[in-house]
């Protein structure tokens, strides 16, 4: 997970340096970008049916290497100012990310139900940091511009030498289908999960707090600065910022799961990440909305792994957490668009509504996060 933010992250901070080298135009940016949707979305369709065939480790190991040679394609394909090789190095960086998320998280609930333990928080703490230390990196190179093929083309080669020396760790059997069995791996089993409302709940809170983070990830810079007014240097430190806030949280998440259980975390999570959105879209002080971005990226934070680490309490671990994760992805690659549309005619802190309202109302769901067993007993009642 830290070789996945590193990468990921070394590719955003190089984006405008990519789009001059490919010389494309904002329109054709989006279209070599839409790649990286394509890739994403049909790695994780695809990742339960891998995982139940093959087993974790061989699929992280497949979306862990598609990964890295994602990075160097887009790389080269820059340095070639060849378009069409940007998309489809993007489309392996997603597709491998949706590999690897899937099959990392069926691992992780497999380790927290044999240990006891809550470590989904950590592996993604672990992307998070990633995320940063692959920033602060990209934004050095940046200044004193480093030639982007060989950031990205490096950064390809020391995430393949780190995951290959990690990768024979994960059990090669977890996650993978009893011989002879009827449960059908595919999409259509993702599908069927969604007829139980508990898998239902849990897919609209991660759908919610999924939507909190990628907004900010892709439109916070800007809405410091069209909605508040601050250099975009300054919107930068609080993008910063809100990583770092991400980053804690997640690291902070075992204690407090512990203590206090995924339910009350969960709402605690939402309601606090709402407080946040709310001082940056009302709020005229942007130091103020800059302090409370802290709040939104500690409240985002353990929506993702805690929500996963819940959905994996069934009969069917793979293929539940697989359909809940979808709606979190869709939520990162769909949502941010949309607010971008919506943002064109009300305004950044005006969509941002948007998400204030889910990230609510995802806090009065939360109690499909406890033990299966205690949430049968309620249905039961």
């Amino acid at each position: 997970m830290l070789a996945v933010g590193i990468g990921t992250a070394s590719w955003v901070v190089r984006t405008p340096a990519v789009r001059d080298l490919l010389q494309a135009s904002t329109a054709q940016m989006g279209l070599i970008l839409f790649g990286l949707s394509v890739g994403s979305m049909t790695g994780v369709l695809s990742s339960a049916s891998v995982v139940r065939r093959h087993g974790a480790r061989l699929t992280i190991a497949v979306g862990a290497f598609t990964f890295a040679a994602g990075v160097g394609v887009v790389g080269v394909s820059a340095q070639l100012s060849w378009a069409p090789g940007a998309f489809a190095g993007l489309a392996l960086v997603g597709l491998g990310i949706g590999l690897c998320e899937i099959a990392i998280n069926v691992e992780g609930a497999a380790i927290e139900i044999a240990s006891g333990r809550s470590v989904l928080p950590m592996l993604h703490g672990c992307f998070s940091l990633g995320t940063v230390l692959g920033a602060v990196a990209g934004i050095g190179l940046n200044a004193i511009s480093f030639p982007v093929v060989w950031h990205l083309a490096g950064v390809a080669a020391a995430g393949a030498a780190a995951m290959a020396w990690a990768i024979p760790s994960v059990s090669a059997d977890t996650g993978r289908a009893a011989q002879g069995s009827t449960n059908g791996p595919g999409w259509r089993a993702q599908l069927a999960q969604w007829r139980h409302r508990r898998i239902a709940f849990l897919g609209a809170i991660v759908l919610a707090l999924a939507l909190a983070e990628g907004s900010a990830s892709d439109w916070l810079p800007l809405l410091m600065v069209d909605g508040h007014g601050v250099s975009a240097t300054a919107g930068s430190v609080v993008f910063a910022g809100f990583a770092a806030a991400m980053t804690v949280g997640r690291f902070a998440g075992e204690p407090l799961l512990a203590r206090f259980g995924n339910a009350a975390v969960l709402r605690a999570s939402a309601l606090v990440s709402a407080a946040g959105i709310a001082v940056v879209v009302f709020s005229d002080s942007a130091v103020l909305a800059g302090f409370a971005v802290a709040l939104w990226g500690l409240g985002a934070a353990l929506g993702f792994p805690v929500t996963l680490s819940a959905a994996a309490d069934s009969d069917d671990p793979t293929t539940s957490v697989a359909a809940v994760a979808v709606a979190g992805y869709l939520a990162f690659l769909v949502g941010p668009p949309l607010l971008g549309f919506l943002g064109e005619h009300v305004g950044l802190r005006g969509a941002m509504l948007v998400v204030l309202v889910v990230v609510a109302a995802a806090s009065l769901l939360t109690s499909a996060a406890q033990p299966r067993a205690a949430v049968d007993r309620v249905a039961a009642a």
